[in-house]
């Protein structure tokens, strides 16, 4: 069934909508792909070739998210088309709120919090409505029905409960039925101690299914004629594409090389691929494509599958070039102990770029900021690019405006005018510290495993950039070069970022539930040690106040702030470079994971009378592709008017790859 599409955008004026559908705890948004009818038509294509091949691994992503996620997907785009009972009752009423969450977590599990949903409907609707289909579904609908609906099964997608075994109580499907985290602990450290290249290491169990077969442990590789073929076939079919439109040889190869990677699914050859990458720094257009991010691996290793299309934004790229031709004094002024410090900042590259299209575990949740590659050798040796995507951040502060967030949790109306100043710019700063900066700053001692803090891995790792961002986006060198109008603009950020640590980030969170997400522990970790050390001062450099029966967050010092800030600094960069996993845990269980339960139900309290959505993600754009009598591309544009289902629905059509269970 065709739906209906909403005009989001008239073409004949300067209006854009940037809020969108509502449902659930979500706000669906639309970005504009602004400066793309300026690029050369060789660009354009580029960018819709690349784009394609972004939006071809969606199933590699569901399946990886849970082994029942593209039958249920199935069977619930096929009620949503052709159920003919009534529509218009509270039954499929909850039912089109499940399928658009779970549309939304590329999965049955919340894309932040990992709990299972739990349907509005019940199983007596979901019987009926198989019952009602003229098309039979290809598989076994009965098995579904505990998967959906027993809150026993399956309950967390990535558990990182401490003291638990995370790889089998998680229904992340990076591991096979019945193996043990001790068991993929120790089938990867002996392929580390057998590494014939230590000072190079190969990132282990990247793009692989670990399993077990006639009791023995063996990987299943994700590459073409391996695990996800059929899909990664597809990618590579439009990366050859756009390697016909390349903008330049070295572009062309780091294309070639991505190529090889997936056709072999060879490690080593990843590597070389992330070389090339990080030097081919002459384009305009760039992307990112494959097995990237470990957050969704209890452990931290295997990687989620994502995609993007972009290119730069060349006046916004200004700021962030003033912070990577700088990254040695950042480096050597850090207030980490000089032998956590890189005596050589080689190849750090940062850009503001625009969004073209988000695909994979970009899509339709995304982050603002990247910086790749993720091997810590590489980066040493070769370097690092660092992004911040800037139609998304200022899609995300147009959508806000008005919306009495601030009105209702900011202390005072001094406090409110100076973020309503200077917010959006400082927050826009410390992404680019965060992604430029911080992840590409510190080293590991020699020796140190990188994957040895386990799965406080990615808390740290996030902690660690937040907090050279927040140190050094009050450093008056930041003034000096332009990038903050004085010195103090940046109390915006001190401000916004503890609220949201020790408050705000709680609308989130399931009331009884903790902390389970690596950014949002990340935020907790550092407001709750940084309030804490803070009242052992005479007069606390920040507190919690009550005021009127409510809690705000007061700064009374910024400068001690400041200095607290760096004492973490120090402290994480510690930990991450001697590999001090107990470190590590003490600081994230005891500062990051614990909800305060009365303050918890007071936020939720506060926020649910502002009527507003905690979770946000965005609707692409869609490409037009013009072409000629003989087929050739004469020219593409970019539109905006899909409706959210619409697009679910078409990609599900579109780029299906892989069968409906991949062993």
């Amino acid at each position: 069934m065709m739906m209906a599409v909403p005009a989001t955008i008239n073409a004949q004026t300067e209006s854009f909508n940037y809020a969108d559908e509502r449902f659930a705890d979500l706000q669906m948004l639309r970005y504009r792909v602004e400066g793309f009818e300026k690029l050369s038509l060789q660009q354009k294509t580029l960018v819709y070739y690349l784009s394609e091949a972004a939006l071809c691994g969606r199933d590699i992503l569901w399946d990886q998210n849970g082994r029942y996620n593209l039958r249920i997907r199935q069977l619930l785009e096929t009620i949503y088309t052709d159920y003919t009972g009534d529509r218009k009752s509270k039954d499929f009423q909850a039912f089109t709120v499940y399928l658009k969450r779970v549309w939304f977590s590329n999965g049955i599990h919340h894309h932040y919090g990992c709990e299972k949903f739990q349907p509005g409907f019940s199983e007596a609707f979901l019987r009926k409505a198989i019952k009602s289909l003229s098309t039979k579904l290809p598989f076994d609908t009965e098995e579904l029905f505990p998967i959906i609906f027993d809150p026993t099964v399956m309950p967390k997608r990535t558990n990182q409960a401490d003291g638990e075994d995370l790889v089998l109580t998680s229904a992340a499907n990076y591991y096979g039925s019945g193996v043990t985290q001790a068991e993929a602990e120790a089938f990867y450290q002996q392929m580390k101690d057998a590494d014939p290249d230590p000072a190079h290491p190969i990132m282990f169990g990247m793009n692989s299914r670990l399993v077990k077969e006639d009791g023995q442990l063996k990987e299943k590789v994700w590459r073409s004629g391996g695990l996800y073929g059929a899909a990664i076939d597809r990618i590579i079919y439009w990366l050859q594409r756009a390697r016909t439109v390349a903008e330049n040889d070295k572009q062309a190869a780091v294309i070639d090389k991505l190529i090889e990677y997936y056709r072999t699914g060879d490690l080593k050859t990843f590597d070389a691929y992330t070389i090339l990458w990080v030097n081919d720094t002459e384009g305009t257009v760039d992307f990112t494509n494959g097995f990237t991010e470990s957050y969704g691996d209890p452990l931290g290793m295997k990687a989620s599958w994502e995609g993007l299309a972009n290119f730069k934004d060349m006046a916004a790229t200004a700021r962030t070039e003033k912070l990577s031709a700088n990254a040695q004094w950042f480096e050597d002024n850090s207030p980490v102990d000089k032998r956590f410090k890189k005596e050589n900042c080689r190849g750090i590259t940062a850009k503001v770029i625009v969004a073209a299209i988000l695909g994979g575990d970009l899509y339709p949740s995304t982050a603002i900021g990247i910086n790749l590659p993720n091997s810590n050798w590489v980066r040493a040796e070769h370097g690092s690019k660092s992004v911040t995507i800037g139609n998304l951040t200022d899609a995300y502060n147009k959508a806000a405006r008005g919306n009495g967030f601030l009105e209702e949790f900011v202390v005072d109306d001094t406090t409110r005018t100076l973020i309503e100043k200077y917010g959006d710019a400082c927050d826009d700063l410390h992404t680019d510290l965060h992604e430029c900066l911080g992840h590409g700053s510190g080293k590991l001692l020699p020796g140190v495993d990188a994957d040895s803090l386990k799965a406080y891995g990615s808390t740290i790792e996030e902690a660690r950039a937040d907090l050279f961002g927040l140190y050094y986006v009050a450093d008056p060198k930041l003034t000096e070069l332009g990038l903050t109008p004085n010195d103090e603009a940046y109390k915006s950020q001190y401000y916004t970022y503890m609220m949201n640590g020790l408050m705000t980030q709680l609308v989130r969170i399931e009331p009884g539930n903790d902390i389970e997400e690596a950014h949002m522990r990340n935020r907790s970790l550092i407001a709750h040690w940084v309030l804490e050390h803070a009242q052992e001062a005479l007069q606390p450099a920040v507190e919690l106040i009550q005021r009127d029966g409510k809690t705000f967050v007061q700064i009374n010092n910024y400068a001690a702030l400041r200095h607290l800030f760096g004492e973490l600094l120090a402290e994480i960069q510690r930990i991450k470079s001697t590999g001090d996993f107990e470190g590590a845990r003490q600081l994230v269980e005891k500062y990051g994971v614990k909800v305060e339960r009365t303050l918890h139900g007071e936020v939720l309290q506060r926020y649910k009378s502002l009527n507003l959505a905690p979770y946000k993600g965005f609707i692409n754009p869609v490409y037009v592709v013009e072409k000629d009598k003989d087929g050739q591309i004469t020219d593409i544009r970019v539109t905006y008017d899909e409706a959210y289902d619409h697009q679910m629905l078409r990609y599900s059509h579109e780029y299906k790859t892989l069968p409906l269970i991949n062993d």
